[in-house]
């Protein structure tokens, strides 16, 4: 799956991914290959991402967006940190 996560200063992630999890405002949840069209509202939390090649990467926002559609996702957020 392509994942790309955005500011509004700039991309912060873009590359390939094997599973996404993320802090939906109605729980958290996980993106995997194939996974159902999605859009979903973030609450403050943290992105995990298990990258193609077996890194883990985590991602601390504040709140944002989703959208999940043919193995793209992309993820608008307001402020965020690498952990």
């Amino acid at each position: 799956m392509h994942l790309e996560i955005i500011t509004p200063e700039n991309k912060l992630f873009a590359g390939e991914a094997e599973l996404v999890k993320l802090p939906g405002s109605g729980g958290s949840f996980e993106v995997l290959m194939n996974h159902a069209p999605t859009i979903s509202t973030l609450m403050e939390g943290q992105i995990k991402v298990k990258e193609s090649n077996g890194n883990l990467t985590h991602f601390e926002i504040t709140g944002g967006v989703v959208e999940v559609k043919n193995n793209n996702i992309i993820v608008l957020v307001d402020t965020m940190a690498l952990v």
